[in-house]
């Protein structure tokens, strides 16, 4: 694996956007630039685990003789989605934010495959294994949360914390719809996976314009400020036209399968979740399924889990990107509490 020379920084959320403001309006996309020197100086490293298909890549904040936590993403997103949630938490707490398989500088699966939310699950234990963890330490935002769920549930015994970023459980579908929903999403997937095997150059734009693509994809819930963070790892310079960049996530991923049960499921899993676990809900960020369902498993995860709470914070669905002073006191009082430092780990950097 690489590592990389880094440097500690205390910048706050107020001075990085005054950065910015200051290097936003600056020809050739200076935000590249920035965010390369912003990982250096936050202590950054990238690593790439092995499997089987190729590389599960990731950025590691903080001491590297540390478990850290383990960062997932939401869908279509990356591992940038944490770059400014993070350096702002605790610089004793190490942090692992990776790129899902077939998001950001992870590879791809083979081509013909589909992609599966529940397939991140056996990925998180190949990486517990990898780093030679007997627990892991978990936090993730919006599909990445969601996982997370699934597999504290699955694996009580084997997770010690949990945070989960504006979303909560699996969602559920009445079951009349699930059949033509499953079938457009087949049908499409085979449209995805053909042009992929075809090898063309996806759609090119300008830097500029991939920011409001992005901006406009996410309904405004990823601010234009902030949308460089996820582009670093998202876009590749086109090849055929100079000065234009094209998107590099693996198009298959817009029609993966997500687990879709019934919310008597989701109450079971939920029962079954012993750590200390926090769930930070947006306030102007819709509910994932419905609000019902949502408030269904909360009251059971509080009847439970005396260690279960549940945040209202202002700001849209990417808060912990776009406004992270709102989650910061939140996710440091939870780690005050609940989080342990391991150290001795198995160091594969």
């Amino acid at each position: 694996m690489s590592s990389t020379t880094v440097v500690e920084t205390n910048r706050t959320a107020s001075q990085e956007n005054d950065v910015l403001g200051a290097v936003g309006n600056v020809e050739h996309h200076p935000m590249i630039r920035f965010i390369e020197l912003q990982d250096k100086q936050n202590n950054v490293t990238e690593v790439q685990i092995p499997v089987p298909y190729g590389v599960v890549a990731g950025k590691w904040f903080g001491p590297q003789n540390v478990r850290p936590i383990l960062c997932l993403h939401g869908w279509l997103d990356n591992s940038g989605t944490f770059d400014r949630l993070i350096p702002l938490l605790p610089e004793n707490v190490s942090f692992l934010a990776i790129d899902l398989p077939g998001h950001g500088y992870s590879s791809r699966i083979p081509d013909g495959m589909a992609y599966y939310q529940i397939d991140c699950i056996p990925l998180i234990l190949n990486i517990m294994r990898e780093y030679g963890w007997s627990k892991v330490s978990l936090m993730g935002h919006s599909m990445g949360a969601i996982i997370c769920f699934i597999f504290a549930a699955l694996f009580p015994d084997k997770v010690d914390i949990l945070i989960g970023l504006d979303a909560l459980k699996p969602l559920s579908y009445y079951p009349d719809r699930f059949p033509q929903r499953m079938n457009k999403t087949v049908l499409k997937f085979i449209q995805a996976d053909i042009r992929n095997q075809e090898k063309s150059e996806p759609p090119s734009y300008r830097y500029e314009e991939m920011i409001d693509r992005l901006y406009e994809g996410t309904a405004a819930s990823v601010s234009r400020e902030t949308c460089p963070y996820l582009l670093q790892r998202n876009i590749k310079p086109s090849r055929k036209f100079p000065g234009k960049y094209f998107f590099d996530r693996d198009n298959r991923m817009k029609y993966n399968v997500i687990p879709g049960w019934s919310d008597s499921i989701n109450v079971e899993l939920a029962k079954r979740i012993t750590a200390p676990f926090l769930t930070v809900k947006a306030i102007d960020s819709p509910y994932p399924g419905s609000k019902e369902g949502f408030e269904q498993t909360v009251t059971i995860l509080k009847e439970s889990n005396p260690n279960y709470e549940v945040v209202i914070v202002p700001g849209s669905h990417h808060v912990h990107l776009t406004e992270p002073e709102h989650v910061v006191p939140v996710v440091v009082d939870f780690l005050r509490k609940h989080w342990h430092k391991q150290e001795d780990i198995v160091s594969k950097l």
